[in-house]
């Protein structure tokens, strides 16, 4: 995770110093800090966080050992103390976290000493490259001191602060066990400590050390005191904590630990000299075999250049384009413009989802007695299986698919009736009316029957796999359904009989749920209608412009014509029938707030009435007669709802709270007036305007494709007897 590290070597050298040794780099470890009363403990937060920390300590090491580049060796030296300090938090113990505590601030002391010395070095002698340095203590002395004592610290020398903590951090290692094993992190650990000896000294000896050279770029000499001055300041730190670690650092360090640990720090004394202990021995071994290493450099960077190493940014490049590439993959395998491949997943996931929730808990049969089933409702069912499966057999032939699925929508209204909702079973009816009508005036610009495909035979198992779904869903739905109509529940439904009269002045509890109780549903529901309506206006009125406008044009019906485009006994039927039809989408209006009825059923018989209108006489005929914005309709009727709600804020009522009245008049006698009434109205006008502006639309798009003129007058003729004249 951490090569971004020294890849932000370009930044200056105060910048760097800053950066590696107190902020960007430390707000993981001050989270995990903050995080660890909650999370540390666990055995989870053990070998997660402990083996990556052990794991970053000891690579990065290895890698710093082998740069070349001043700012790079300490840069993953950094990221080597990272890991130190993650593996020391990862350990769960409340001494480690002390000792985490400790390095902080010790790392931060000479680490941004060292960075800046670094800068140092790169601005007189003009290069940080190790191999073009060396012999720098005559030329720098004090640069040279500065580098020695904070690098002795890095590799934790005494009586440095770095010893300090790099021994507190070997003890806790060779107290703890990795899975049973009581010497892997502890043998891990001093490795890492190992290396952490050999490139601090590598640091110190192959830069300041060794013959003078002549062939600096810049000719290297002390900078002025502005420029070592701050360096020296850390390493006076860097000294005083190491021979006064409880006096210089233990108040800070007691407050930072037990703000880490939650007041859980045990007694601790900070201090040099703890005796001979393991974690002495350990540093002793790491002091040793790291001079060694030192020692036979080059034989030892021989052996690292002839193995592989780990690069972490060439690996992190990888796993994103392996990441992206199988992205890729994943997205053209199923996001491939198929919505028979989408519904299958969908649906596939929805099934299992479903059957592993079923299979996961236990379950008992139902216990409401079962009804005997009435031969009527028997034969409607039957109708209705024969119905959907009619509907999968003659999906290609797209008239009658539709035909049949309206007759499915009846069969459904039949079984409200049977049922007892009245109310359910007038929207049915009429929607399924409007929407077989509506779609039958979409199909005249389609052809009448789909493509024949030749997928079953070049794909049967896509068509198994649907079978089966298909009946796996079906199965699981009924299921389901079966399960629910089987056990007794809790409801709402006694809530609204008890105050349909009483809180919303009504006795048809359906249509007073849908204007009072629940009336922001509606209002939500009426306002989503009117969008729709307006984004197919859009999608249909783009459709007669441009090239698709030009294919419309030049489109012709793949079916002939039937020569009387305007029947006289359907032209009568319908004009006699606007009247009555207008008369009882009123009453449905006005007597649903007690009787069946309500704004939305109004709404769709007055639509079907004026769609038979449009379809009997002709667009150019109708849109004539009835002059109406659909646009400004959908508008002020939900404007209208709108308004009847925020009237009973006004009266510093909820939104939508209907209120009602009893009164009097001469001749009419006792009658109710409810607020609901302004409300049904805006429902009305809603869905008055969102379907005959689909039927609009689709007018208007025939008018495009028709060879013939448009007829206004009061009835018409063969638009073929006369050439170009309007028909009366």
């Amino acid at each position: 995770f951490h090569f971004w590290l020294p890849h932000a070597m370009a930044a200056p050298t105060p910048v760097s110093a800053y950066l590696h040794s107190a902020t960007m780099v430390k707000a993981g470890l001050f989270l995990m800090a903050r995080m660890w009363p909650v999370l540390a403990g666990t055995p989870e937060w053990f070998y997660l966080v402990a083996t990556t920390g052990l794991v970053t300590m000891l690579v990065a090491a290895g890698i710093a050992l082998f740069k070349d580049d001043l700012k790079g060796l300490l840069a993953y030296s950094t990221v080597s103390h990272l890991g130190l300090v993650t593996m020391l938090l990862g350990f769960g113990t409340p001494l480690a976290a002390v000792a985490a505590v400790f390095h902080i601030l010790n790392h931060a002391t000479f680490k941004a000493a060292l960075f800046m010395n670094a800068g140092i070095v790169d601005h007189e002698a003009g290069t940080r490259d190790i191999r073009r340095l060396g012999g720098l203590l005559q030329l720098m002395p004090i640069t040279a001191t500065l580098a020695m004592v904070a690098g002795a610290s890095m590799a934790g020398l005494p009586p440095l602060n770095g010893f300090i903590s790099k021994e507190m951090m070997l003890h806790e290692a060779v107290d703890t066990a990795w899975l049973g094993n009581g010497w892997i992190v502890a043998a891990l650990a001093t490795l890492a400590a190992c290396f952490s000896v050999a490139y601090s000294f590598r640091y110190i000896v192959h830069v300041f050390f060794g013959a003078r050279r002549d062939d600096y770029p810049h000719a290297p000499h002390d900078p002025p005191a502005g420029m070592w001055l701050p360096p020296a300041l850390l390493v006076v730190l860097v000294v005083a904590i190491g021979l006064f670690p409880d006096t210089v650092a233990g108040p800070l360090v007691a407050v930072v630990a037990r703000a880490v640990t939650g007041g859980a720090v045990m007694d601790y004394h900070l201090a040099l000299w703890h005796g001979f202990t393991p974690a002495l021995g350990l540093s002793a071994i790491a002091v040793t075999v790291g001079l060694g290493a030192l020692l036979a450099y080059r034989r030892v960077r021989a052996l690292w250049q002839a193995g592989p190493h780990p690069e972490a940014k060439a690996m992190f490049d990888a796993f994103i384009e392996g990441a992206a590439a199988l992205a890729r993959g994943v997205t053209h395998g199923l996001h491939n413009g198929s919505l028979q491949r989408y519904l299958a997943f969908a649906l596939g996931a929805f099934t299992l989802a479903g059957f592993a929730a079923f299979l996961a808990a236990p379950h008992e049969a139902g216990t409401r007695a079962l009804l005997p089933a009435h031969p009527a409702a028997i034969a409607a069912w039957l109708l209705l299986v024969g119905g959907c499966a009619l509907t999968v057999m003659l999906f290609r032939r797209r008239v009658l698919s539709v035909l049949v699925v309206g007759t499915v929508g009846l069969i459904v209204c039949v079984a409200f009736i049977y049922l007892s909702a009245p109310d359910l079973a007038l929207t049915q009816i009429s929607v399924e009316v409007g929407t077989v009508i509506l779609i039958l005036l979409a199909l005249y610009f389609l052809p009448k029957e789909g493509p024949q495909s030749s997928s079953v035979r070049a794909d049967p198992l896509r068509h198994l796999r649907d079978g089966v779904l298909a009946v796996v869903a079906g199965v699981g739905m009924a299921g389901a359904s079966w399960a629910m109509l089987t056990r007794d529940g809790t409801s709402l439904s006694h809530y609204y009989l008890e105050n349909s009269v009483s809180g919303g002045g009504g006795t048809n509890v359906v249509n007073v749920i849908l204007v009072d109780f629940r009336g922001f549903d509606t209002f939500g529901e009426i306002t989503v209608l009117g969008i729709a309506a307006l984004a197919i206006y859009a999608l249909l009125d783009g459709a007669l412009f441009g090239r698709t406008g030009r294919r419309l044009g030049a489109w012709s019906p793949d079916r002939p014509q039937s020569a009387d485009r305007h029947p006289m006994i359907m032209v009568v039927a319908t004009r006699v029938m606007l009247p009555l039809a207008m008369l009882v989408g009123a009453y449905i209006f006005l007597r649903g707030h007690n009787q069946p009825g309500g704004g939305f059923i109004a709404a769709l018989v007055v639509s079907i009435a004026l769609i038979m209108q449009y379809m009997a006489s002709g667009f150019g005929w109708a849109a004539q007669r009835v002059k109406v914005n659909y646009h400004a309709m959908i508008g002020l009727g939900v404007l209208v709802a709108a308004a009847t709600g925020i009237g009973a804020m006004v009266l510093d009522q909820p939104f939508l709270t209907s209120t009602f009245g009893h009164f009097h008049l001469p001749l009419v006698g006792e009658f109710e007036l409810a607020s609901a009434m302004a409300f049904d109205t805006g429902v009305f006008l809603t869905v008055v305007g969102a379907v005959m502006l689909m039927l609009a639309n689709l007018s208007r798009m025939g008018r495009w494709t028709s060879p013939y003129t448009i007829n206004t007058g009061a009835m018409d003729v063969d638009p073929r007897a006369t050439s170009g004249k309007e028909q009366g």
